[in-house]
């Protein structure tokens, strides 16, 4: 038998320590692209409203903030490219959830402020 190890990747859980540094250009960068993804006073609303539930679909986001449809999935579109929510496909509508990693990301960054 071979006795070479084989390393295995397997992505880090949503639980795992992010040991990323929270200065430097690169942290300044990510801060600066999360922020600007919660640059507008519905985005800031659309995350409020996900934190308070588990899961939304996004109905029930358009009814909440009171905005048309096609303006709350421009906001979600940036929110999702910006990793700060995920969408999973429910049949005809798609569910949004924050990424828990993304949130404590930012809460990091903004902390080493």
């Amino acid at each position: 038998m071979n006795d070479i190890p084989i390393e295995i990747w397997t992505p880090a859980l949503p639980t795992a320590p992010d040991l990323r540094p929270v200065e430097g250009p690169d942290a300044d960068a990510e801060l600066a692209l999360l922020a600007k993804a919660l640059g507008h006073p519905a985005r800031v609303q659309i995350l409020r409203l996900l934190a308070r539930k588990n899961t939304c679909i996004c109905g029930e986001i358009v009814d909440d903030l009171g905005l048309a449809q096609s303006t709350v999935s421009q906001h979600l579109k940036v929110m999702k490219e910006a990793t700060i929510i995920q969408g999973e496909i429910d049949g005809p509508r798609v569910c949004y959830c924050l990424d828990p990693r993304t949130l404590r990301r930012l809460k990091a960054l903004v902390g080493g402020l």
